[in-house]
């Protein structure tokens, strides 16, 4: 059993529609993210050998693993795939093609068992044997949909099995090669998706907050623009007063749930991304919360018309009569003030940046 073993390949599926049609800045990190998820669910000790752009060769040296803990290792990968997709869709802020169109993406799965051995050029462990070939030649078939399980007869002898799953429907074909039929069964994966229970985010604070004070302004720009310049943090420090930066924006996929640090004139202020809403047709909402949740910035963008837009900045506190009343009395005239100075100080910059297409 030195040199058999089994090979296990998830793969990507759509990933080269998806890295060609889309912003490569962050579709790379939702690949890298993809792959990352994939490698922490392995559970049955499977190996790297290499990552290949939109898929993992693992192999186990030795006898075949039962079919059932096959199965159970390509349930895991293929719902933490999908469970961290509908998380991050539910999550997401930005807007770009790359974000929009990560959902759409799948898996697919191929499992061979044969022989194969590994050498060494200077630190990296490769993969060699005509079993190798014939797991990579699996990998473009005829199956139409894109998220199966393909099992090769050196798995499966016979007839397909029975009792791993109810929904499961098997199919028999074969990949044709220059060397000869490489015949394979196969399984939609579809059904798994329907066991992942939406990962909605959390509501947002200000059901236990009172809005103490806004102010709002009308912009010749499109709700789009406006959304990218006023939302995206790295911008904030030019236009919101008392900010100078912005520090520790903690994923370079801004959604839901991010956190970054503002260096204020005076110390400094932790906030997260406690709500949001994306509807262009008609309004995008944003509230970034203090990291003790007691007070909120609530950020409305309203469409007026292709090329006009309504920004209103609103300002929520604790439920609290106390803190109310002293709010009122010390400091609500000041943040009012400060509310209508950074909403001036947008202005130029919404001329300024440029807004990637999305």
């Amino acid at each position: 059993m030195e040199n058999k073993g089994l090979l296990f390949i998830p793969d990507i599926s759509g990933f080269t529609r998806f890295v060609t049609e889309t912003e490569i800045e962050h579709s790379r990190y939702i690949i890298q993210d993809l792959l990352e998820i994939l490698i922490n669910a392995n559970q049955v000790g499977l190996e790297i050998s290499e990552i290949e752009g939109d898929a993992i060769l693992f192999y186990k040296f030795g006898a075949p693993l039962q079919l059932e803990a096959i199965y159970k290792q390509v349930e895991r990968m293929f719902c933490e795939f999908h469970r961290h997709l509908i998380a991050y869709e539910y999550r997401r802020l930005c807007q770009c093609k790359a974000c929009v169109s990560a959902v759409s993406l799948s898996l697919k799965v191929i499992t061979h068992y044969g022989e194969f051995t590994s050498y060494n050029v200077k630190n990296f462990s490769k993969l060699i044997g005509k079993d190798i070939i014939v797991a990579h030649q699996l990998l473009k078939n005829d199956i139409e949909q894109h998220e199966y399980w393909l099992v090769t007869e050196s798995l499966l002898p016979g007839a397909p099995p029975t009792g791993l799953a109810q929904w499961m429907q098997w199919n028999q074909s074969a990949k044709q090669t220059e060397t000869g039929s490489i015949p394979f069964h196969y399984t939609q994966l579809s059904s798994l998706k329907d066991q992942i229970p939406p990962d909605y985010p959390a509501s947002p604070e200000l059901a236990q907050q009172t809005k103490m004070v806004a102010a709002s302004k009308v912009y010749h720009v499109n709700i789009k623009n406006l959304f990218y310049t006023a939302c995206h943090p790295e911008f904030r420090h030019r236009w919101q007063k008392g900010i100078k930066a912005v520090h520790d924006v903690d994923h370079k996929l801004p959604g839901i749930g991010n956190r970054y640090r503002y260096e204020l004139e005076k110390g400094e202020r932790t906030v997260y991304v406690s709500s949001f809403a994306y509807n262009p047709d008609e309004s995008i909402v944003l509230t970034e919360t203090d990291a003790n949740k007691k007070n909120s910035l609530h950020f409305f963008m309203e469409k007026m018309d292709e090329h006009t837009s309504r920004f209103t900045l609103a300002y929520y506190t604790h439920k609290n009569p106390v803190n109310q009343l002293l709010f009122k009395l010390v400091k609500q005239a000041r943040v009012e003030e400060d509310l209508q100075d950074s909403l001036a100080a947008l202005e130029p910059l919404l001329q300024e940046i440029e807004v990637p297409p999305f």
